[in-house]
């Protein structure tokens, strides 16, 4: 009985990795949002967000997870990013430092500026963790957009991933069976 438990168990397993890597989100379309919110941490990130804010998809940005040390004008030539742009548009966010405190920050951001639809950008392998973290964060009917930046992610990455994923599930999961 033992190994059939676990030989289920493994497939499970397997089958949910497979999907995982395979199965990567994809960027969005043109759909206009309230607001959109980057997390820093990977190539592609910012600028894709500052492509959406150019094409007028969403009229402010979140950039989450943004290193204290980082001004707001190097952050302006880094990107090529006008003045005028940057005062009317972009909250440069210093909270946050993982994942979860993105998710806070974000949510924190979106709820005084009462916005009902936010675009999410991240990192392919890394879209479904973060839609999740941040999903549980938004006011109840916040509709969120996943773009995902394409990437080519290494084994390891992805199997890390994978991995923090069905944790982060497994928490939640024992959170509300004890309430």
């Amino acid at each position: 009985m033992f190994r059939r438990i676990a030989a289920f168990v493994l497939l499970v397993w397997v089958f949910g990795f497979l999907w995982f890597a395979v199965a990567l989100p994809r960027p969005a379309g043109n759909e206009r949002t309230d607001a959109v919110i980057v997390l820093t941490g990977g190539p592609g990130r910012i600028p894709r967000s500052l492509v959406v804010l150019r094409q007028r998809l969403a009229p402010r940005l979140l950039v989450s997870g943004v290193d204290p040390e980082v001004l707001p004008r190097e952050f302006m030539q880094e990107y090529d990013v006008p003045p005028q742009l940057m005062r009317c548009c972009i909250t440069l966010g210093y909270r946050a430092f993982d994942t979860r405190s993105n998710a806070v920050e974000a949510a924190n951001w979106l709820q005084q500026r009462k916005a009902r639809t936010v675009r999410l950008v991240t990192v392919d392998w890394h879209m479904r963790r973060a839609a999740f973290e941040l999903g549980r964060e938004l006011p109840k009917g916040t509709v969120m957009i996943e773009d995902a930046v394409r990437s080519h992610p290494s084994l390891q990455i992805l199997f890390l991933e994978y991995h923090k994923l069905l944790a982060r599930y497994a928490v939640d999961t024992w959170q509300r069976l004890r309430r």
